[in-house]
């Protein structure tokens, strides 16, 4: 078993609010009794397996604008793709959700299981082949997200929309024009000085076919790993649309500071057809992107994600450095 890589700081599901506790034993119907708090993620609310009176054992997260702004949004797109998705094993079922404007949950089905080791190269193979099987599930139980939830649909915080990743990269080529803002320890050398042919080679992130229902969010701590072996994927809030190719890329950075990575790239028939200048821009693109934001964001309630931030940039831009060959 490996600890999670992201790792915030959870409230208890004691510090969950009265009325959001008595919607879950309503739902359930039994008293909770038991609580087993887990880590893993940047989520400031709680990610509590409970046991219940007559022995039925559940999963809830929560969490509430007051503990971040953001996360509640999070959480609600997470409930869209649930809907949509219907259940699998793949990923955990929704058993319910609450919302009432502030404060947000998901009842889950209880996955019995851990994080995966993915230092492990059968367990990553594992990975790499049930990403695909994931792709696959996914668009066929949802052919066009475009149509599942139509663009021209007003969308609020209070009902978020898919993520696109057309609009992700947009983002990512706004923050070239900050690179020299950030300082040395995140931003370096070699990247200010391939400016101009980074940015470039990141501008074709854009253009890219966004055609393909994606996951978008897959690394060790948002895998669970059943008792038989078999991977269930679980966190959606960043569920949306993306190309063919996002999820298997996705996958494989957990292993993205090595040469393992590189060579995995030509196993997935999505990726070949993408090809390496496409794979090493959005390696730029995200590090430097994450260097911006490790420097200027202001997290309310997630005080390790700037670090989480800086480490990720380090491992995605020393791969972009790799893959260009620089020195």
């Amino acid at each position: 078993m490996s600890a999670p890589r992201a790792v915030g700081a959870r409230i208890p599901y004691t510090a969950v609010p009265v009325r959001v506790r008595a919607w879950v034993e309503a739902t359930v119907g039994s008293v909770v009794v038991e609580t087993h708090e887990q880590v893993g993620g940047m989520s400031p609310g709680c990610a509590t397996r409970l046991v219940c009176a007559d022995g039925t054992r559940v999963f809830v997260k929560a969490v509430g604008t007051e503990l971040n702004p953001h996360t509640p949004v999070l959480f609600r797109r997470e409930v869209l793709a649930l809907e949509l998705l219907g259940r699998h094993p793949l990923w955990a079922a929704m058993l319910a959700s609450y919302d009432d404007g502030d404060w947000v949950a998901l009842l889950l089905e209880d996955v019995e299981g851990t994080h995966p080791d993915l230092s492990s190269d059968a367990e990553m193979e594992r990975l790499v082949r049930q990403t695909d099987e994931l792709t696959a599930v996914m668009n066929e139980r949802v052919p066009s997200l475009a149509s599942a939830v139509p663009a021209d649909e007003p969308h609020a915080l209070y009902r978020p929309g898919p993520t696109d990743f057309a609009a992700t990269t947009r983002g990512w080529l706004a923050a070239f024009d900050h690179h020299h803002e950030v300082p040395s320890d995140l931003m370096p050398a070699w990247v200010l000085a391939r400016h101009d042919s980074l940015r470039a080679m990141a501008a074709r992130l854009a253009e890219v076919p966004t055609d393909s229902v994606v996951h978008f969010d897959i690394r060790n701590d948002n895998l669970v790993q059943r008792v038989d072996g078999d991977l269930v994927f679980v966190d959606w809030g960043a569920f949306g649309r993306g190309p063919d190719w996002l999820d298997p890329l996705v996958a494989r950075l957990e292993r993205v500071d090595s040469t393992w990575f590189d060579a995995s790239l030509s196993s997935s028939p999505t990726l070949r057809a993408a090809g390496d200048d496409l794979v090493t821009a959005c390696l730029a693109a995200m590090g430097s992107y994450l260097a911006w934001r490790a420097h200027t964001a202001v997290d309310v309630n997630l005080p390790t994600l700037a670090a989480f931030r800086r480490k990720e940039s380090r491992r995605f831009l020393g791969a972009a450095a790799r893959r260009i060959g620089v020195a």
